[in-house]
């Protein structure tokens, strides 16, 4: 294991620091979860936020960074998902722990949509249409937060919604929900894969991530997408590891937004690099892509999150029964209670087809949750 240390941070700090190990780098990892996995990967796991409302809460952010930099050997910081939603964390400047990523500023740019979507159109890239004013009639339009992340913001469009700066309202675009996920130098970048998003109701919510499958090969997507990130990347002076969604219809790529920052679906292109994709983030940002394209294994890999049908627990035997399990992830601790609704684990598949991979994690899905709400069945 090397002398360095990197921090990690996010809602979900599980996949940032399983790939830092996989370079050779310890970890302090600061998320809402703590999962055994995650503390397993780690020397050093604190909380940042509220499990249970799925928040980070920034005054929590800072004195736990402040505290990870005077360990030993850590040489910066690298910031997850919903960490977009408080770009001033981007601007702490904590002494001896740089940031390794994008700057505040150039976040904004990204996730700012007046202006990414005025990019958008400037550039000739196609887009569901957007409007930042209520639309007239609301059926067929949604709203969205760019501030926000994994679907949670998004809503249909209703009359009693007021609109902030990160407010937009966008036409509802029929196809399939996919991503690409990108390393950039913030002029070149490398095309690590296209992912097909699993996207779903939860409760009241529409459009919430429940996980991913890939590589997708699909030689005419792949093309478009190539085609955007080609003028994204310089325009936006992109850097490090991210990843840009999209629309998938009749052939054709509708952008939707980028994410500026390590994404989930990393987890399905764990071998695209020697010493991992985190790796290979942290030398893109100091402005080295990677010689070799990306390697793949044959077939498709996935995994989906598995969410409480109800309010349960995760009782000891479950506990372990999942810890042994190498298709189950994000581990809860025994005891843990969850209210409906609330992400308890995650399962993960590979397959040769789509259909299959599909049918094989939510077989194992639904193992878990019938688990949860039969612990007597279970512990027999």
């Amino acid at each position: 294991m090397s002398d360095s240390t990197v921090v990690v941070a996010g809602l979900w700090a599980r996949p940032l620091a399983e790939s830092a190990r996989q370079a050779g780098w310890r970890v302090i990892a600061l998320d809402l979860f703590g999962d055994a996995d995650t503390r397993r990967a780690s020397i050093h796991w604190e909380s940042i936020g509220d499990a249970s409302s799925f928040t980070i809460v920034p005054a929590l952010v800072a004195p736990a960074l402040q505290r990870a930099a005077g360990r030993p050997g850590v040489i910066g910081w690298i910031a997850g998902g919903g960490i977009e939603a408080h770009p001033e964390l981007l601007e702490l400047g904590i002494p001896g722990l740089p940031l390794l990523g994008m700057s505040a500023a150039a976040v904004r740019r990204v996730r700012e949509p007046r202006s990414f979507f005025l990019l958008l159109d400037q550039l000739g890239l196609q887009h569901p249409e957007v409007t930042f004013e209520r639309p007239a009639q609301l059926h067929g339009w949604l709203h969205k937060n760019a501030s926000g992340s994994g679907g949670w913001h998004i809503r249909a469009a209703s009359a009693a919604e007021p609109a902030g700066a990160a407010d937009y309202y966008q036409r509802l675009q029929p196809g399939v929900p996919m991503s690409a996920l990108f390393l950039a130098d913030g002029q070149g970048f490398r095309l690590v894969g296209l992912n097909r998003l699993i996207v779903r109701p939860l409760g009241q919510l529409p459009f919430v991530y429940h996980g991913a499958l890939g590589p997708i090969a699909d030689d005419a997507l792949r093309a478009q997408l190539q085609h955007a990130l080609e003028q994204l990347v310089p325009a936006l002076a992109l850097r490090g590891l991210a990843s840009l969604d999209f629309m998938a219809h009749e052939g054709r790529a509708w952008l939707l937004e980028i994410n500026p920052r390590p994404s989930a679906t990393m987890l399905l292109h764990a071998q695209a690099w020697p010493g991992g994709l985190l790796q290979a983030h942290v030398r893109a940002v100091g402005g080295a892509l990677p010689d070799a394209p990306p390697a793949h294994a044959p077939g498709l890999r996935g995994c989906l999150t598995v969410y409480a049908p109800e309010d349960c627990q995760v009782t000891p035997a479950l506990a372990a029964a999942l810890a042994r399990s190498p298709d189950c992830h994000d581990l809860p601790a025994p005891h843990t209670r969850f209210a409906a609704g609330e992400p308890v684990c995650n399962v993960s598949a590979s397959a040769d087809h789509a259909d299959a991979l599909l049918a094989a994690l939510e077989r194992r899905a639904a193992e878990v949750c019938h688990a949860l709400l039969s612990p007597e069945e279970f512990a027999a």
